[in-house]
């Protein structure tokens, strides 16, 4: 499965993509300016994963409140 993200600030054109994807047999979904916030925040978040544990002591010491 594939996806994109498109924003508009003009219905008229969310109106005419809809009908397209339609068209074209895909699904669509409106998502609102927070929701498109967390999508862009957790594709980073798994951009940068690297599967390592860090203890709570060093992660304390980088925020500089240790």
């Amino acid at each position: 499965m594939a996806a994109v993200v498109i924003q508009s600030k003009s219905e008229k054109n969310l109106k005419i993509l809809k009908e397209l994807a339609d068209k074209l047999g895909a699904s669509f979904t409106n998502i609102d300016a927070d929701q498109l916030e967390d999508l862009v925040l957790g594709t980073l978040m798994n951009k940068e994963k690297t599967g390592k544990e860090v203890s709570r002591e060093t992660i304390m010491k980088k925020l500089g409140t240790a």
